[in-house]
């Protein structure tokens, strides 16, 4: 049993001056020997908001009965999440980035509260997966990551379904496409059970990025919510981090550089979410290094797509359970040359060594391809940079026939006016569609647009238009959609100089977005703009558009570890 002694948890139970801690705890049924182990947060954003919340609480008991089976004490505590796909496309989307704020907030503060030793951090929906990795790494105290998996797909006309054909049948049904019978039809059957989005949208994006990045136990992010199975990857997490305990292996020796660098390769390889390159600047950001959109955009370029997955390609989460999960794009990659094999995990082994039992049969499966013969060549998203944003912008291109567009700026200064004139039609073939005022600070939160994107492409015209945004895109939208551009319009960056007709190009291939108009126009632009103010002054939105950074690093409200003075673990 290790010592409490050199543990946090020592402060609340150990030594005569922790008697009145220590009758919290009988009040609360442990025992005397209980209270003298190590105690573990055991942390979920369980809630009724939303299916991919649902059976975090099952979890948990699972996750609580492997701490206990090795010698220590579960503390159970629920935090916050805003599920995406139920606040967007209104004003609740502004809430979504912010959650991510709260959550690592929230759980960082409860963990100091109570001296907790160890941490395992159960998430469903999107933000709440970096919102916990970022606490585990601000803490460092001895952690384990667990997703909560994914959502089975729907089935609809014979065909397997998820929510994002829900979204495009919106726009399908505005352009008269389909019958409002039929999108009720739709709607009732598109999730049919608990876990979060089922293609390779943001959660699931980030649940790969949790095994990359070595902070969750090999194979445990493929497997869907329903499954019972998924309780034995519960327990073996809390068995997991008592071994972290008694080893004193923490957060930071796991999450370096090099890991980052393996987390944004999955990302590229499976045409993942673009919010991944706002979210590991963020993680990086809680361990001090420098990380940001560009050096995420490059690694994305020099990254081969291999995996097949919705939105940009055929298969689901579920699929990829079915050929061994993560741990076998993993092992495509690592054969390929793209993964560093030497890279701590929580297992308290290196990716080479996790993957050594790991077979792909490239035969019998038409998901992960091989390195040698990728779906193309370069990652299923790419950064771009120019003069409409010189501090980068993010677009997927998995699944795109074509990579270059130029067309006339058509400018909304919010989402929901640009989506009142796509439901009635009012832009043409050719336009790029320009939503501004919706990042960080300007929104405030960084929207995701996924209701307009999606009813774009409802209305058979997501190939025929772009859309750019300061804001954010779901990890469900395809079609030529650049989000993320910094500087955002609220700082005044250029994409606050556009006006209705301007020229714009956008060059996936060279990494290009260009505003096609003079340097002096735009300065002459620059000194008749008026600042906009948001339409908040008070409350937890406000605060956040005080203090958030751009999007390039994260659009993070903290200075993180390269200002720490002390770190938790050390107390």
């Amino acid at each position: 049993m290790i010592d409490k002694k050199k543990l946090p948890s020592r402060h609340v139970s150990l030594g005569s001056k922790s008697s009145p801690h220590r009758s919290y705890y009988y009040a609360m049924g442990l025992t005397e020997k209980e209270i003298s182990q190590p105690f573990v947060g055991v942390a979920t954003c369980w809630n009724e908001s939303a299916p991919c919340n649902i059976s975090l609480s099952r979890q948990a008991q699972a996750t609580k009965n492997g701490v206990k089976k090795r010698m220590g004490t579960p503390r159970e505590f629920t935090t916050i999440t805003v599920t995406d796909g139920i606040a967007m496309g209104h004003e609740g989307m502004k809430s979504s980035l912010v959650s991510r704020e709260i959550i690592a907030d929230s759980v960082e503060v409860s963990i100091r509260g109570h001296c907790y030793d160890g941490l395992v951090g159960i998430a469903g929906c999107d933000k709440s997966l970096p919102g916990l990795m970022m606490a585990m790494l601000r803490l460092n105290v001895p952690s384990v990551f667990l997703y909560g998996g994914s959502i089975l797909p729907g089935k609809y006309k014979n065909k397997e379904v998820t929510v994002q054909d829900v979204f495009e049948a919106v726009g399908k049904f505005d352009a008269n496409k389909i019958s409002e019978k039929e999108l009720i039809e739709l709607e009732k059957v598109a999730c049919p059970s608990a876990g979060s989005c089922g293609g390779q949208f943001t959660a699931n994006t980030m649940a790969c990025v949790a095994e990359a990045i070595g902070l969750a136990i090999p194979g445990s992010s493929s497997t869907p919510a329903p499954f019972e199975s998924r309780d034995k990857f519960a327990f073996d997490s809390g068995v997991t981090v008592m071994n972290l305990i008694n080893k004193q292996i923490k957060p930071r020796d796991i999450v370096t550089k090099e890991s980052l660098i393996n987390a944004a390769r999955i990302v590229a390889c499976s045409g993942g979410s673009t919010n991944a390159a706002l979210h590991l600047p963020a993680i990086a950001n809680e361990i001090g290094f420098n990380f940001d959109l560009l050096d995420v955009a490059k690694i994305f370029k020099e990254t081969p797509y291999i995996v097949d997955l919705k939105p940009g390609g055929k298969y689901l989460a579920k699929d990829l359970y079915e050929i061994g999960g993560v741990p076998v794009i993993m092992k495509a990659l690592l054969d390929g040359g793209f993964l560093n094999g030497d890279c701590m995990t929580v297992t308290g082994k290196t990716i080479s060594e996790n993957l050594q039992q790991t077979q792909i049969d490239y035969v019998s499966q038409k998901i992960v391809y091989p390195v040698r013969s990728p779906i193309s060549k370069t990652g299923g998203v790419v950064g771009l940079t120019g003069n409409l944003a010189p501090d980068g912008a993010i677009v997927k291109v998995a699944g795109m026939k074509s990579l270059k567009f130029t067309g006339k700026a058509r400018c909304f200064n919010c989402e929901e006016d640009a989506f009142k004139a796509v439901s009635e039609r009012k832009y043409s073939e050719g336009d790029v569609i320009v939503i501004r005022y919706e990042g960080p600070k300007g929104g405030p939160g960084m929207r995701e647009m996924l209701a307009t994107t999606a009813a774009i492409y409802g209305q058979g015209m997501g190939d025929k238009v772009a859309l750019i945004t300061d804001g954010r895109f779901s990890g469900a939208t395809r079609g030529f959609c650049v989000g993320h551009i910094s500087p955002e319009a609220a700082v005044k960056g250029p994409i606050a100089l556009i006006e209705d007709d301007d020229e714009i190009l956008i060059d996936a291939e060279k990494g290009l977005i260009k505003l096609l108009v003079s340097e002096e126009d735009l300065e002459k632009r620059k000194k008749k703009l008026k600042s906009k103010e948001n339409d908040f002054g008070s409350g937890a939105l406000w605060k956040f558009s005080q203090i958030v950074g751009s999007a390039r690093y994260g659009a993070v409200t903290h200075p993180g570890a390269k200002q720490e003075k002390s770190n938790f673990s050390d107390i």
